[in-house]
């Protein structure tokens, strides 16, 4: 394998890496600021009210996309053994 060839593969496994690490950080991200809009508007400011919601949502969203992303972390690898 040249170092050209090794490059693009740490690019693509650094890039599908993000692809499929995206939805979970997003739905976190999101509510977490939903979280955050209703703590500010009761005046609750316990950060366990912000955190168990976020960790169950980022869960639900890991165990639906799972499939999805074992799928692309196969063909990455497929994709790496098939170019050696």
């Amino acid at each position: 394998m040249s170092d050209s060839q090794l490059v693009e593969f740490v690019r693509q496994a650094i890039l599908s890496g993000l692809i499929v690490i995206a939805p979970v950080i997003l739905m976190g991200f999101i509510i977490g600021t939903l979280m955050g809009l209703v703590q500010a508007a009761t005046g609750i400011h316990e950060p366990v009210v912000g955190l168990v919601p976020r960790l169950l949502a980022m869960a639900l969203v890991l165990v639906m996309v799972m499939p999805w992303m074992v799928e692309r972390m196969v063909e990455l690898l497929r994709t790496a053994a098939g170019g050696s």
